[in-house]
């Protein structure tokens, strides 16, 4: 039978069931409103990358970088739709990797459940270390020394997101709304302030800024500073491409916003929504906030400094603007931006470990997959807290800190071969009996699939042409082929096994 056979099967003989129908073994509270998700997902597309990193997305290949931006936003929007449209056709799931399982096979599932866990552990590792060095350099600012304490700021706000998760999950949706909430105060205060300097002319002189070696030239904010000899590749072509890869990590957690499904009050009005808003968010809070920056900084201002490390371009923009406390004003929302990340981060492993319990045969692992009285999936999450809490430890220790790095930054790249079952998993979905005609339907996805398929097989291909990332590639390789082969294997002989067992 042909793809559009099976589809036109498929669309005949589907239909929506009602969310009361399919969450009658989802044990989960729906105690998510629009706002909550609205802001989960605008807390999902704005990471610390954005305050820090941008100086050096900037260097690398100048105003063009804008236009990177939006292509990967372009792309990333077709996975949340993909994503968006599989959970809208059930959202009782806890997360989107379960639909890997149900389209390719339990083999893919276990493969893409553990690693997607584990790389949100090792994620939250390196998001806790970043919060105490957030949170040293914020009271460095004000002459006040707190790196010897670094590992119980890091207890201490593990601890507290920690409790937040276990309370309930309006309270985590509570938390996260007036999270992403800082984050945009500042973005439209960044904004807002290029506006009025564009007005007024406003010029400046050449001045020293904190976390940037030298003096910066002065200039006049104008939107020539964007225009004035504008190349696509002003550093080389390789530069060039290099900057879709970091872009990409940027944009990493957007698909945050498809593991709330199960917990948020009327998904089927709320989910659409929130997806199809990525787009002008994306345009807004990335685009717009390069455009005020390059406006009132010449890019080629941004320079690497010594140590190998960008000057932030939120910093920049407020010193020149008269804001002798940007560097605190900034650092304290970078720590409201990892924090928030880190909370994201215990949320959803929670929900994924339990979703592995759930599914596992192991009388220990069954132990996880239950839900308390908050209706919160209480002991995987305090399990994900307790394996995040290693990371104090792991930073300790010189030899294995460095190994630590590897496996971080390995996992990130990992999370493309997720993006791309994933995307397989809505190819599939769409060619079988479960498609909703009437759905949240992704359009033209026999062109859309492939196309973010190949975008993001060619992302992890340029993870080869840096020194600085060729580690974490043969990593994820070799993590790919040996676990991935692994349970295929497994997958394989539990149903010759099963099969056997039925014909005695």
């Amino acid at each position: 039978m042909t793809s559009e056979n099976t589809n036109s099967a498929g669309s005949s003989a589907a239909h929506i069931k009602s969310v009361e129908s399919l969450d009658q073994s989802n044990e989960m509270e729906r105690g998510l409103k629009n706002r909550h998700v609205q802001f989960i997902a605008i807390g999902g597309t704005i990471g610390t990358g954005l305050f820090l990193g941008s100086g050096k997305s900037i260097a690398l290949t100048g105003p063009s970088i804008i236009f990177v931006y939006i292509g990967v936003g372009l792309i990333m929007f077709l996975l949340m739709r993909a994503i968006g449209e599989m959970m809208y056709s059930d959202p009782s799931q806890h997360t989107f990797i379960n639909f890997i399982t149900r389209y390719l096979g339990r083999g893919w599932g276990k493969f893409a459940g553990w690693t997607y866990w584990i790389v949100l552990i090792l994620t939250g590792m390196t998001e806790i270390t970043a919060v105490s060095t957030y949170f040293v350099t914020f009271f460095g600012t004000f002459g006040i020394d707190l790196n010897s304490w670094k590992w119980l700021i890091e207890l201490c706000f593990l601890v507290a997101l920690t409790g937040i998760n276990l309370i309930a999950v309006k309270v985590f949706g509570e938390a996260e709304f007036w999270f992403s909430m800082i984050k945009i105060t500042l973005i439209v205060g960044l904004i807002v302030t290029a506006i009025v300097m564009l007005i007024i002319g406003f010029s400046y002189p050449a001045t020293h800024i904190e976390g940037v070696d030298g003096t910066v030239s002065g200039a006049t904010v104008s939107l020539t500073n964007i225009t004035d000899g504008f190349q696509l590749a002003p550093n080389g072509w390789m530069n060039f491409f290099m900057s879709f890869q970091m872009v990409f990590f940027a944009y990493q957690l957007i698909e945050f916003v498809g593991v709330t499904v199960s917990e948020t009050q009327n998904p089927r009005e709320v989910l659409p929504k929130a997806v199809n808003e990525l787009i002008m968010r994306i345009l807004i809070f990335y685009v717009g906030a390069l455009i005020a920056i390059m406006a009132i900084v010449p890019w080629r201002n941004f320079h690497e400094n010594s140590d190998g490390s960008f000057g932030s371009p939120f910093i920049m923009v407020f010193k020149y603007a008269g804001l002798d406390w940007a560097a605190a004003l900034v650092f304290f929302v970078v720590i409201t931006a990892a924090a928030s990340a880190l909370n994201s981060l215990i949320y959803s492993a929670g929900r994924h470990l339990y979703q592995l319990a759930s599914d596992s045969e192991s009388p220990a692992m069954a132990r996880l997959a239950e839900v308390s009285d908050h209706k919160v999936p209480a002991k995987a999450i305090v399990a994900s807290g307790c394996m995040i809490l290693f990371s104090p430890i792991i930073n300790a220790i010189p030899g294995i800190s460095g190994a630590f790095v590897l496996f971080a930054s390995a996992a990130s790249a990992v999370v493309i071969f997720i993006y791309v079952l994933t995307m397989l998993a809505h190819h599939r979905y769409r060619q079988s009996s479960d498609f909703l005609p009437d759905g949240f339907v992704m359009p033209a996805w026999q062109v859309f699939d492939w196309i973010a398929i190949t975008f993001f097989v060619l992302v992890y291909v340029t993870l080869f042409l840096s020194t600085d990332t060729i580690g974490s590639a043969i990593a994820g390789l070799i993590w790919l082929v040996a676990f991935g082969g692994y349970c295929l294997l497994h997958e394989r002989f539990q149903n010759r096994d099963l099969k056997e067992a039925l014909q005695q």
